[in-house]
């Protein structure tokens, strides 16, 4: 797949632990950093609102202090627009980076006063950016309903604006990168899932080949040799074990037709295991059965699919801390404890499943809150 040289901002995930820790904690490689998590340009462009906060410095009291917030400012707009790259790094840089720049603002209190409070944006930014998803957003939240609140007793409107600005654009801006962050999860997931299938695949078939055809080899060896040697002494018996030799052929070419058949299909066996790696990787606790139940291959490749279309939503939508299936001889069950199907969102693979489950004689049933979601498919006369 083609990398563009110029990434849209939201198109970039903090990478898998190993890229992390292997990043050189050095101007250069912050920079690529930076370059490389696409939000570098889109960085840029607030840090003029820096000016403000000096301006105001001077236009107040020209002297030490206005020199001092001239030189502490612009350092703070340095570690503000590489935030976007130190994003990349692990979760002790990042925090460190994050404790600099909130060190940086209270050093600043003095020196600008309530003026202060117009850095209310950046530090917001500085949340998504560098805290953990689920420490950023009440601690972001938090600042900015003080800064609100000081904004006002202190009769700074401006700041006030900026503080519901930019909470509202730090959540949005955390949100999608979180996002981001969870589908490229997913998708490796998916590729680690895809390799392991096809190897588990490839060995399956290589020992269901080697038991089938190694069988049918011998047998047909055996039985050739036996035809051979009856041709002149006994044709009739010649004839049978030539009899036996084509009724063998036609069998083993049917034994390997269904077994290569068998990669086409989805199973509920393999599709538990699969649910296995993708919830846990997205930090997802999964409760799942250790074994299934006999099932006709229909059967298991309808359950599958259930299966997939269930952890799928669960891993898009959900925001679940726990998720279970069972399944048994008639049903299957996919179940989490998030907050429910968005309204509005749409339901085509739903609508897919149950019309594919309909047709098959079943029904699928989906209960929808927000303590969660369950997903229920029948079979026969449970239907």
């Amino acid at each position: 797949m083609a990398r563009t040289d110029t990434p849209t901002w939201g198109a970039w995930a903090r990478g898998s632990d190993e890229e992390a820790a292997t990043r050189p904690l050095t101007p250069r490689a912050i920079h690529r950093a930076a370059v490389e998590s696409g939000g570098l340009a889109f960085a840029l462009p607030p840090v003029l609102f820096i000016l403000i906060p000096i301006a105001f410095a001077w236009w107040n009291d020209p002297g030490l202090e206005a020199l001092i917030a001239t030189v502490l400012l612009p350092v703070y707009g340095v570690l503000f627009v590489y935030s976007t790259g130190i994003g990349l790094y692990p979760q002790r840089v990042r925090l460190a980076w994050f404790a600099i720049c909130t060190a940086l603002v209270l050093l600043l209190i003095p020196v600008l006063g309530a003026n202060v409070l117009f850095m209310v944006m950046f530090q917001a930014m500085t949340h998504v950016l560098l805290l953990p998803w689920r420490w950023a957003v009440p601690s972001m939240l938090a600042m900015s309903l003080a800064v609100l609140v000081l904004s006002i007793v202190f009769e700074v409107y401006v700041a006030a604006g900026l503080a519901v600005m930019g909470a509202v654009m730090a959540w949005g801006i955390g949100y999608g990168v979180r996002q981001q962050v969870l589908q490229e999860q997913l998708e490796a997931a998916q590729r680690r899932n895809a390799v392991l299938a096809v190897a588990a695949e490839r060995e399956r078939i290589g020992r269901d080949l080697h038991d089938l055809v190694g069988h049918s080899l011998t047998s047909l060896t055996i039985s050739a040799q036996l035809a051979r040697r009856l041709v002149d002494t006994d044709p009739d018996a010649a004839r049978a074990q030539l009899a036996h030799i084509e009724t063998t052929v036609r069998q083993a070419l049917a034994d390997v037709r269904a077994t290569a058949s068998g990669m086409q299909h989805v199973r509920a066996a393999s599709e538990i295991a699969s649910a296995r790696t993708v919830l846990s990787t997205v930090g997802i606790q999964a409760e799942v059965p250790t074994a299934l139940p006999p099932l006709h291959d229909d059967l298991a490749e309808l359950f599958g699919y259930v299966i997939r279309e269930g952890v799928t939503n669960i891993v898009r939508h959900s925001r679940a801390t726990r998720a279970e299936i069972a399944v048994d001889e008639h049903s299957v069950t996919v179940e989490d404890d998030g907050v429910g199907i968005p309204q509005g969102a749409s339901r085509s693979g739903l609508r897919g499943l149950e019309a594919r489950l309909a047709l098959a004689g079943g029904r699928l049933e989906v209960s929808s809150c927000e303590t969660g979601t369950r997903l229920r498919a029948t079979m026969g006369a449970d239907a």
